[in-house]
C-alpha cells in the first residue's frame, strides 16, 4: 500500500529510509513547540493553547503535504513571522491577537486562491536556474547559522557575531556548545561511512551525551538563563485549553483598527510566507535532485496548497502563520524522498500533544548539529553555479542572493536581493531578453516592498 501511495522505488528510497527521515525531520523541529507558545504568550495568548495548536497544525499541514504532493517537506509555525505577529503587529501596533491571527487566515485564504490559479506555481518556475541553486546554497548557509545560534557556538559580540567564551559559564552554554560541536563531529564521520540514520543517531547520542553531563555535574540547569533540565518529564496535557484559541480569529474587535494599517500587515505576513516558503521548496527541492531539466518542480502546485491550507486551519486553530519549514532539508538529508518522510513527520507532531513536555526536553545544542551538517550538504551545490566570467551576469546575483540569507536572516530578502540584482544586471549589461517577463514583475514588487513596507 505504501509503495502505491508514495512510489517508493520511482523514488529510489524505501519505509526505513523514509521513516528515519521523518523522525530526524521532527527531531530538528521539536523546539517549535517550546519557543512558539513562548512568544505567543508575549501578545497575551495561552502558551498551553498554543503548544496544541500548534501541534495540530503542523500535524494537518505536514500530512497534506505529503499526501497531496508526495514531497518529505514538514509545515510548523514559521519563526519570525511569529515574532512579528507577537511584538509588531500585536504589541506594536496595538492590535488585539484576535484581530492577528484574522489577518493569518485571511492571508491563508489569499494563498489558496493565488495556488489555486497557478500564480504561486509560475513565480516558482519563473526563477531561473542559476538563483534556484543560489537559494539552496542561501539556505545551507542560514541554517548552518542557525545551528550555531542554537548550539550557543555563535554569540552576540561587539562585532556582531563571535565564538563563544568556552570557559565562561561552562556548566552551562560551554558545555552545551562543547557537545554540540562533537555532535557534529560524529555526524559527518557516520555519514562519511554510510552509518544509516546518522543525523538522527548523532541528535539522539548529543542528547544522551547532555543527560549523562547533567547527572555527572558537568551540565547544571539554570532555568532563568535558558537552561532546563535536558531529563524529560512524563506529565500529560490539559487539552481542554484548546479552547482558548481555536476559532478566536473570527471573535473581532476592529474598532481601533486602521484599515490601511491592517492591509499592510496582511500583506506583510503574505510576502513573508511566500518567498520563504518559495525558497524553502526551492533550495530543498534542489538539494534533494527533485528539480527536472528545466529548473521545475513536479508537484509544486499541491505543495503550495497544502502550504496555503496549513496556514488558514493554523490561524483558526490559534498559531501564527504555518509554513515549510527549512529545517525539512535535514530529512532529505537523511534521504526522504517522498511524502512518507513528511507523513511520519505529522503523525509525530500529533502524538507530541499527548507528550509535549518529552519532545520539549530535547535540547537545542543536540539538534544544532544536524542542522550545521545539512548546512554543508546545500552548500555543496554551489558547485553548480557557474563562475566563468561568460556567467557573471547569473553568478554575481546569485552570490548576492547567498550571502544575504544567513547575514539579513531571512530567506525572503535572499530571493529579494537576487531577483532585483538579477534583473538589474541583466538590463544594464544588454541581456535584457533572457530575463523572463514575471521577474521584471517580481523586481519592481520587491522595490516597492523596500519603500512602503
Amino acid at each position: 500500500m505504501l509503495e502505491r501511495i508514495f512510489k517508493l522505488k520511482q523514488h529510489n528510497t524505501n519505509v526505513k529510509t523514509e521513516i528515519l527521515a521523518g523522525i530526524t525531520n521532527f527531531m530538528t523541529m521539536a523546539y517549535i513547540l517550546a519557543v512558539n507558545p513562548s512568544i505567543l504568550s508575549a501578545a497575551g495568548m495561552d502558551a498551553n493553547a498554543v503548544r496544541l495548536a500548534t501541534c495540530l497544525a503542523s500535524f494537518r499541514g505536514t500530512i497534506c503535504m505529503g499526501l497531496m504532493a508526495n514531497l518529505p517537506f514538514a509545515l510548523s509555525a514559521s519563526m519570525g513571522l511569529n515574532a512579528y505577529f507577537a511584538y509588531n503587529v500585536v504589541l506594536g501596533n496595538g492590535y488585539t491577537w484576535q484581530v492577528a491571527l484574522f489577518a493569518v487566515f485571511i492571508e491563508g485564504i489569499i494563498f489558496i486562491i493565488l495556488s489555486i490559479t497557478n500564480v504561486r506555481e509560475a513565480l516558482f518556475n519563473c526563477i531561473p536556474l542559476a538563483l534556484k541553486r543560489a537559494i539552496s546554497v542561501g539556505i545551507g548557509l542560514f541554517i548552518a547559522f542557525i545551528g550555531l545560534q542554537n548550539a550557543g557556538i555563535a554569540v552576540d559580540s561587539s562585532t556582531l557575531v563571535a565564538l563563544v567564551n568556552f570557559r565562561d559559564s561552562f556548566q552551562t552554554s560551554g558545555i552545551c556548545a562543547l557537545l554540540a560541536i562533537i555532535g557534529t563531529l560524529a555526524m559527518a564521520i557516520m555519514y562519511i561511512r554510510h552509518v544509516p540514520g546518522s543525523l538522527l543517531i548523532g541528535i539522539f547520542g548529543t542528547w544522551i551525551l547532555g543527560i549523562i553531563c547533567e547527572l555527572c555535574g558537568l551540565y547544571v540547569p539554570a532555568p532563568d538563563a535558558g537552561f532546563y533540565s535536558l531529563i524529560p518529564t512524563f506529565t500529560m496535557t490539559d487539552f481542554s485549553a484548546i479552547g482558548l484559541t481555536f476559532g478566536q480569529c473570527f471573535n473581532l474587535d476592529f474598532s481601533a483598527v486602521g484599515i490601511v494599517n491592517y492591509i499592510i500587515v496582511v500583506f506583510s505576513f503574505l510576502f513573508v510566507d511566500l518567498f520563504n516558503t518559495l525558497g524553502t521548496l526551492i533550495g530543498v527541492a534542489s538539494k534533494a535532485d527533485m528539480l527536472d531539466e528545466n529548473g521545475k518542480l513536479p508537484g509544486v502546485k499541491p505543495a503550495l496548497l497544502a502550504d496555503a491550507i496549513a496556514t488558514s486551519a493554523g490561524a483558526v486553530l490559534g498559531t501564527s502563520t504555518t509554513t515549510t519549514f527549512v529545517e525539512s532539508a535535514a530529512g532529505v538529508g537523511a534521504g526522504g524522498r517522498t511524502g512518507l518522510t513528511a507523513v511520519t513527520t505529522g503523525i509525530l507532531f500529533l502524538l507530541s500533544m499527548f507528550f509535549a513536555p518529552v519532545f520539549t526536553a530535547i535540547p537545542s545544542f543536540a539538534t544544532a548539529p544536524a542542522l550545521i551538517f545539512v548546512g554543508f550538504l546545500m552548500f555543496s551545490s554551489i558547485t553548480q553555479i557557474e563562475c566563468d566570467e561568460k556567467n557573471y551576469v547569473s553568478a554575481v546575483p546569485a552570490y548576492l542572493c547567498i550571502i544575504a540569507m544567513p547575514l539579513f536572516y531571512s530567506i525572503a530578502e535572499g530571493i529579494s536581493i537576487g531577483v532585483i540584482s538579477y534583473v538589474v544586471i541583466h538590463l544594464l549589461c544588454g541581456k535584457a531578453k533572457e530575463v523572463n517577463p514575471i521577474m521584471y514583475i517580481l523586481c519592481v514588487l520587491f522595490i516597492l516592498k523596500y519603500i512602503f513596507l
